[in-house]
């Protein structure tokens, strides 16, 4: 899938990040929250609803995985499915998935019929994931009938050239399902914390022009903090909707062509002003 100049662009659409505590090793327990979530943001008006990183079982389940991890067609995944259908709409959730052997950080996207429509595969695995999970080794980006959707999880985001790849593929919108975590000495000492996560989304988004939201947990888990601050960012990085540091859901229209978009493009050719024989 490549960018056509011609093509006609998606109509505006309400995208929200659903926030939460996730709840370690409890499957039952995480669906229980995200159901309500869901339900809380399409009676919003959202149309796309992104979950974190490993939603349905939280993160630090290493030791689990044999258990936890299912099939993307599983019942974790079939009970997803009834959660978009009910709600109507679309919804992107990450969850271990396990597929011939081997576990992956997957990112899982469904149509507001239920229909499963992709599973992407965590590409840049952080730290001891690699001990955990298979790397994914495709980007992926998916035209639905609310636009073309990069999909990306957590650590994907820090490395710009992956992201201007899902861009250079038509992406109109980037989803990053994640879990960023912090401590006392990444907080204290380094200031990693939620306006810096937020910033990287703002940057990813203005750097490439395009529409990003990203959805965080957030709370305790294992010796870490989840950082929280999920957001939808527009295309120039401003924050147009933000959960902040608790539990709960925020949305904002992307709105794919205007008058006030196309100013502002006219004036960020970032795209257009690169010079790849520099890069090399």
């Amino acid at each position: 899938m490549k960018p056509d100049q011609n093509r006609k662009m998606p109509a505006p659409v309400k995208v929200a990040v659903a926030q939460m505590h996730c709840v370690p090793g409890d499957v039952a327990a995480n669906l229980a929250i995200i159901g309500p979530l869901v339900h809380l943001a399409a009676r919003d008006g959202a149309q796309l609803v992104i979950l974190p990183e490993t939603a349905t079982t939280g993160y630090f389940i290493s030791d689990r995985l044999d258990r936890l991890a299912e099939p993307e067609d599983g019942p974790t995944a079939r009970h997803l499915a009834g959660i978009a259908r009910e709600a109507n709409v679309h919804l992107a959730v990450g969850m271990a998935i396990s597929d011939g052997g081997k576990f992956y950080d997957a990112q899982l996207l469904f149509g507001p019929d239920g229909a499963h429509l992709a599973t992407y595969r965590k590409a840049h695995l952080f730290s001891a994931e690699r001990e955990w999970f298979a790397a994914g080794d495709t980007p992926m980006v998916i035209d639905t009938a609310i636009g073309r959707i990069g999909m990306t999880i957590c650590y994907d985001l820090i490395f710009p050239e992956y992201i201007r790849r899902l861009v250079d593929l038509g992406a109109d919108l980037i989803i990053n399902s994640t879990n960023w975590i912090t401590d006392g000495f990444q907080r204290d000492t380094w200031g990693w914390g939620g306006s810096t996560v937020q910033a990287l989304a703002a940057t990813r988004a203005l750097e490439n022009g395009v529409w990003l939201a990203m959805a965080n947990c957030v709370g305790p888990e294992w010796i870490f903090d989840s950082i929280g601050h999920s957001c939808v960012v527009a295309p120039s990085g401003k924050i147009l909707a933000s959960v902040g540091d608790g539990q709960g859901v925020a949305g904002a229209e992307a709105v794919f062509q205007s008058e006030e978009l196309d100013r502002w493009k006219s004036i960020a050719t970032y795209l257009g002003d690169r010079r790849p024989e520099l890069y090399g």
